[in-house]
């Protein structure tokens, strides 16, 4: 994220998420197998086999596939690490400029935020996946007899498992995106499980710097850190309007005084915040979180994402959590001592 303004990444993830909240979209993915001859039959996301014609209830509404896609497009970067997720990665054509992961996707200089209809038909898809219909996407591929799922950036853990749920149905791999997703619920629950309940820590989550941009507990990223029984600086500032992610004073954060700041902008693409840096900022180098160097920088992309990483980001946070704890807790004992 850049340190003038608010960078693409957070435009196309906290602040979609933030439009996903406010349409109240992100809810439970449904997923019907619809037989030419016969009506369309109920199919929950947790089934393992899929059958086409298939239609699934997407984020731009009912969607028919009406056979097993090999040439799917992902526009989205955690669309694109869900298909690879679910086993559907020797499908995957093509993907956009932003889907840097994994590393053997085929990147294009596609984009979603500003699909090129013309430059996406190139790849002859049978599937294309965005976080968004931009630019009249969906409109412009279903003239050419596309279909398009809309994942958008979701508002709750359920809603990213019904999501890569949904994937898998889509492409043929209800399955394996089964086995995803439990496996994700286990790793998470097993982070959790370690810390062994509520820290009652004060944290700041930096979506970016100058100006400051958080995630309120609402938000996605905010229940991801409330596994840990954190409470959120950003609660009290935010606004209807701000969707739950609300711009921040340095001297509100100053007096909020946060024991522990998530930088999810300390990747150089991002505006390159540090420990260091933040350190370095006026008035912070009195925040309880600086002083106890309980300053961590995430990984930028899975922070951004909804995807199957999710519980590398809790792994993260989890031991960011416990340092800052133990932090603390040597730092008040030098202090007692020291009285």
């Amino acid at each position: 994220m850049s340190t003038t303004r608010v960078s693409p990444r957070l435009a196309a993830g906290a602040l979609a998420a933030c439009a996903v909240a406010l349409a109240g979209c992100g809810a439970t993915a449904n997923v019907s197998a619809t037989p030419s001859s016969s009506p369309a039959a109920a199919v929950t996301p947790s089934v393992t086999s899929t059958s086409f014609p298939l239609t699934v209830k997407a984020g731009n509404g009912a969607v028919t596939i009406k056979a097993a896609p090999s040439r799917i497009v992902s526009l989205s970067p955690t669309a694109t690490e869900d298909l690879y997720a679910v086993g559907a990665g020797k499908q995957v054509v093509a993907v956009d400029q932003d889907s840097n992961y994994p590393s053997g996707a085929p990147v294009t200089s596609l984009s979603g935020l500003t699909p090129n209809i013309e430059a996406i038909a190139k790849y002859r898809p049978s599937l294309v996946i965005a976080a968004q219909d931009a630019g009249g996407l969906v409109a412009g591929l279903a003239k050419l007899g596309v279909p398009v799922l809309i994942e958008p950036a979701v508002g709750t853990l359920a809603a990213a498992y019904d999501q890569i749920q949904q994937v898998g149905q889509a492409t043929g791999h209800a399955g394996q995106a089964a086995a995803v997703v439990s496996g994700m619920k286990k790793q998470i629950a097993a982070e959790v499980l370690k810390m062994g309940g509520a820290t009652n820590l004060s944290y700041y989550w930096e979506l970016s710097a100058n100006p400051f941009y958080s995630a309120t507990s609402k938000t996605f990223i905010g229940q991801i850190v409330g596994l840990f029984g954190l409470t959120n600086i950003a609660d009290a500032a935010n606004k209807p309007a701000d969707g739950g992610y609300p711009q921040l004073s340095q001297e509100y954060i100053v007096t909020a005084k946060p024991a522990l700041i998530l930088l999810a902008d300390n990747q150089s693409a991002d505006g390159g915040q540090t420990p260091a840096v933040v350190a370095s900022r006026p008035g912070w180098s009195a925040l309880p979180a600086v002083a106890d160097h309980a300053v961590f920088g995430l990984n930028d992309d899975i922070a951004s994402r909804w995807g199957p990483r999710i519980p590398e980001l809790v792994g993260e946070i989890a031991a960011a959590v416990k340092q800052a704890v133990r932090l603390q807790a040597s730092a008040s004992a030098s202090a007692t001592a020291g009285g």
